[in-house]
């Protein structure tokens, strides 16, 4: 029995386990099993991974994203130079086990926001400094959008939400909430904006799943912005690990 699974704290909001013993049942993958395994501190993962000798990949979400670095024993180009993983490869050879370092976040933020485009975006607000924040900023640079990152604290590079002024907010295009706010449980939470100075000419972009419509995304739909969900992020993110998990060249 091959076994994969999901690291990070808390796990109850996660759809991966779901998603992934659907989806070998579906694909008639035989022999795989996918587990939860709820790690509050990110030192627990030498001693998962000695007491599991049939686990060969894990999923790695928050709060373990950039701290995970420091375990492993190779790092694709692109998560080192974001600072973040979310997918490690356990390779094993009789007492020697190898963990290297990849982030398909990047697949899924490009295949969820590829499809707008067309609608001419130039600038975009990403709220939030995590592993999740680094992979949307690069993968937004990359495609050459000037981006302006909001957190609570304001430091080199980064501004607050009290900053951000209304015309600020009017030149910006997307908008893409990469903290936790209005993840289940807590499902009314929502980043601090004025909402009511949002319009049909924005995009807004929550990386939180579950629920699919959080408050965030209402409160843009009401204002009448287009809105991303981060279903399509989760199922291109996940199929993009169980590719690296069986690629016998990575």
């Amino acid at each position: 029995m091959r076994k994969y699974g999901l690291i990070g704290y808390p796990l109850s909001h996660s759809f991966s386990k779901k998603y992934f013993s659907e989806k070998f049942i579906n694909d008639q993958i035989l022999g795989c099993v996918y587990q939860n395994y709820p790690l509050k501190d990110i030192n627990q993962l030498p001693s998962l991974i000695e007491e599991e000798p049939d686990l060969y990949g894990l999923n790695v979400t928050i709060p373990h994203k950039s701290e995970v670095l420091r375990f492993l024993d190779s790092i694709d180009n692109e998560a080192a130079e974001i600072g973040a993983v979310n997918v490690i490869k356990i390779k094993r050879s009789g007492n020697n086990i190898v963990l290297a370092g990849f982030n398909s976040d990047i697949t899924g933020i490009k295949v969820s926001i590829e499809p707008y485009f067309n609608d001419g975006l130039k600038h975009a607000m990403v709220l939030g400094t995590g592993g999740s924040s680094r992979s949307v900023c690069y993968v937004l640079k990359s495609l050459g959008l000037l981006v302006t990152q909001v957190s609570r604290e304001r430091r080199e590079g980064v501004i607050t939400y009290s900053d951000i002024k209304p015309a600020l907010l009017a030149h910006t295009d997307l908008i893409v909430n990469t903290t936790p706010l209005g993840m289940y449980p807590a499902n009314d939470g929502k980043p601090d904006l004025r909402y009511s100075l949002l319009s049909k000419k924005q995009i807004l972009f929550d990386l939180v799943y579950n629920p699919e419509l959080t408050a965030f995304l209402k409160s843009g739909l009401q204002q009448g912005c287009k809105v991303i969900t981060g279903l399509k992020m989760l199922h291109s993110q996940a199929e993009r690990a169980w590719e690296i998990w069986n690629d016998d060249n990575l």
